[in-house]
């Protein structure tokens, strides 16, 4: 028996297995490589993404299973983020080659980075313990302070990556200290034996509660929620561009997951107390992100605070308590990160030697200089808004309706005026491109793949929001 449970156990981590040892083989690898045949390094991460999904999908899973002692979950939710996770990477790495082979940034360190965030984003989609929960914050915790500082030439980077190690340090510790008082009080590590013993002494107990507030700090920060958002706008703000494309996408799975693991699952008896701490927050977060957002002429900062609010809908989900709205949380943070990802990859498209395009002015007359890409950044500015018929329009009806089914019609009600509010700012952008003249008559360098793949990037938000069934019928599907 014993050697059946720890068999199916490796089979179960197959994909992190796999992931570890590419990252090795990598960089022992790159080390031999000389400037010039960096190619190697980018071509053999992507086939290392291309494996992990290959071997994901090979042992998928059609219920709940656990592994190693309780330690480690395989089931249909974490697959899936697992493949959509690695989609995004790819995606991410697509777009930020060129940037970086024009910046001197094109390193072997960069995509050995990039493969360890993710190896900590897979530990948290299966962690079934606090310790294997805060094993994977930290492996994403410490790959993006590096990725943050890797342009070694810029100041602003290196001030950026400070201010964000410095948080981050204070929010792990928060989290680990909730961890060990959660520990204290259950006394035990694991997810399903923790939400058992939580009911056994009452969710009303003092050293829970206390707890849990430390827990509600950490899963705030990893998302960028009020009021522990100080180091979004700066790290948006200051990091490489290809680096803000990546920390606004998939970390915000691994925040979606953290939540749904810890609150959901481990703490699902205490939904009384964490809703109303959720609540505070993510009105804060929907009030802070889209005011701010208004004053800001930095493209990196105004979609740093429209995150900021973004997770304030992603919050409204998880607060409702309920498997619906759980689902709805999911399809409004898969949906996001779709279009997070096209919006940064407008500014790599539009970005040359010297020059960044990061400002707002810079999509000044982008319809007279390229009617194509105007239309995609349109199409992603209108669904970011949750303007019908994109997919981002489904995200905010599905997650205002499970607030609602839960009698929290207010908290919709002032959501719906928030997004009012956001629409300022998006339509702004759309005004630029299409009623001012340009303000100078470069013309876009990008090559056919950044094309093509941001083309599809556009497309893919209307295809999905008119026929948004293929994402919630999934979501629907692994969150039973």
């Amino acid at each position: 028996m014993e050697a059946v449970v720890t068999n199916f156990g490796m089979q179960a981590a197959a994909a992190e297995i796999f992931l570890l040892s590419a990252i090795c083989a990598i960089l022992l690898i790159d080390v031999f490589l000389d400037d010039s045949k960096r190619w190697l390094t980018y071509g053999l991460t992507m086939l290392t993404l291309v494996g992990c999904a290959f071997v994901t999908f090979s042992y998928s899973v059609d219920s709940r299973v656990v592994a190693f002692d309780g330690m480690f979950i395989a089931d249909p939710m974490g697959d899936v983020l697992k493949l959509f996770t690695y989609g995004t990477v790819a995606v991410s790495l697509l777009y930020s080659r060129e940037y970086l082979q024009r910046h001197g940034l094109f390193r072997g360190e960069f995509f050995i980075l990039t493969l360890v965030a993710l190896l900590g984003v897979m530990v948290m989609v299966s962690a079934g313990s606090l310790l294997t929960v805060y094993l994977g914050v930290e492996l994403l915790a410490l790959s993006l302070y590096a990725l943050v500082a890797f342009d070694r030439d810029s100041g602003i980077a290196a001030e950026s990556a400070m201010k964000y190690f410095v948080l981050g340090a204070i929010a792990s510790g928060c989290l680990l200290y909730g961890f060990s008082i959660l520990y204290g009080v259950a006394g035990t590590l694991q997810l399903d034996e923790l939400a058992v013993a939580v009911r056994e002494v009452g969710a009303g107990n003092l050293g829970l509660i206390f707890g849990l507030a430390f827990v509600i700090v950490g899963i705030s920060f990893k998302f960028g929620a009020v009021p522990f958002h100080m180091w979004v706008p700066d790290v948006y703000h200051g990091a490489p561009t290809p680096v803000t494309l990546f920390i606004g996408s998939a970390p915000k799975i691994a925040s979606f997951v953290l939540a749904i693991r810890v609150l959901a699952e481990g703490l699902d008896a205490m939904v009384a107390s964490w809703q109303h701490m959720l609540i505070a927050i993510s009105v804060a977060s929907m009030i802070i992100g889209n005011v701010v957002a208004i004053a800001q002429t930095n493209l990196k900062r105004m979609l740093a605070y429209s995150t900021i609010s973004h997770v304030g809908f992603i919050l409204l989900g998880i607060l409702a308590g309920t498997t619906d709205g759980y689902r709805a949380s999911m399809f409004y943070t898969l949906t996001y990160v779709i279009m997070s990802v096209g919006s940064f990859g407008m500014i790599l498209l539009l970005s040359r030697e010297g020059f960044e395009g990061d400002q707002i002015e810079d999509f000044k007359g982008l319809a007279r200089k390229s009617p194509w890409f105007a239309a995609v950044m349109m199409m992603l500015m209108f669904s970011t808004a949750g303007v019908p018929p994109f997919v981002g329009f489904w995200a905010k009806l599905a997650v205002l309706g499970a607030v609602v089914n839960v009698g929290l019609s207010w908290l919709a009600a002032v959501s719906v005026l928030l997004s009012v509010v956001a629409a300022f700012y998006y339509l702004r952008i759309i005004k630029l491109m299409y009623f001012d003249e340009p303000s100078d008559a470069y013309t876009i360098e990008a090559g056919g793949t950044l094309r093509a793949v941001l083309s599809a990037n556009g497309v893919a938000v209307l295809a999905l929001g008119i026929f948004p069934s293929v994402l919630l019928d999934l979501c629907a599907r692994v969150l039973p």
